[in-house]
């Protein structure tokens, strides 16, 4: 895709990676847009980017998901990038958790994940495809092709968002909507609680190579140890998968 230039539209990009992306956007001389739920998270954001465009919204909601497709439509018309970058973490033992009286606690996570993702693309896809250059970048993760055992849901979430962007590749390949696919591995920021990703991929250095398979032009982009996740043989996954859970089951039990 084109660097410079674009109006694009960014789910969750008030912080972590989204921001990353804003500021390096932003620096390359495009017109970029936010959204997030939280007023004062995103006021934030814009003080320490001034030129960002911010907009609450809680994509959970479908009504809300229209709204904003509305929104920037009608008020940005030259709007030709999504970036579907929202998303949570949940860890959790599956015989622990009380599914029978806080589904809506594991649901969540589904909502924000696959079901919002899935619904912005099918909404912003046919209006991209009037535009003589376009694309949506859905930000999946390494862990759509190894599972991370104690973020189950996680996990088949971004797996399914990783068919999901196939499938719309595609579907879309006669059109001028590029569709992209980024696949962070662990980057340290706030995904899934203070803390939990301090030995992670450092934020700005991911970004940077987020972004340098952007100017490359490849259409599935990984950093550090999720490059090589991409590619693995079925063996190699169920071997990859299962020393990650037993290096980590300690933390759920």
């Amino acid at each position: 895709m084109k660097l410079s230039g674009n109006t694009i539209l960014i789910t969750g990009g008030s912080t972590g990676i989204g921001f990353a992306f804003a500021e390096r956007f932003i620096e390359a001389g495009n017109t970029v847009i936010v959204t997030g739920r939280r007023e004062h998270v995103l006021q934030h954001a814009k003080e320490k980017l001034p030129g960002l465009i911010t907009r609450v919204s809680d994509l959970n909601h479908e009504s809300e998901r229209a709204a904003l497709f509305d929104w920037v439509t009608a008020n940005y018309p030259e709007v030709n990038v999504l970036v579907n970058n929202a998303g949570i973490q949940q860890r959790f033992n599956v015989l622990k958790a009380d599914a029978k009286n806080d589904w809506s606690y594991f649901n969540n996570e589904i909502t924000t994940n696959i079901e919002a993702p899935l619904h912005l693309s099918m909404l912003f896809a046919p209006y991209l495809a009037g535009k003589e250059a376009a694309a949506i970048l859905n930000v999946t993760s390494g862990l759509a092709f190894t599972p991370f055992a104690i973020a189950p849901i996680y996990s088949a979430t971004k797996a399914a968002l990783h068919s999901f962007t196939m499938s719309l590749r595609l579907q879309l390949s006669g059109t001028s909507v590029e569709v992209i696919e980024v696949a962070p591995p662990a980057v340290n920021t706030d995904l899934g609680g203070t803390g939990l990703h301090m030995h992670g991929e450092p934020l700005d250095a991911f970004a940077d190579g987020i972004f340098k398979g952007l100017e490359d032009g490849h259409k599935e982009i990984g950093y550090g140890t999720s490059v090589d996740r991409l590619r693995m043989s079925r063996d190699e996954i169920d071997e990859y998968a299962a020393n990650m859970y037993k290096a980590t089951k300690n933390m759920i039990e």
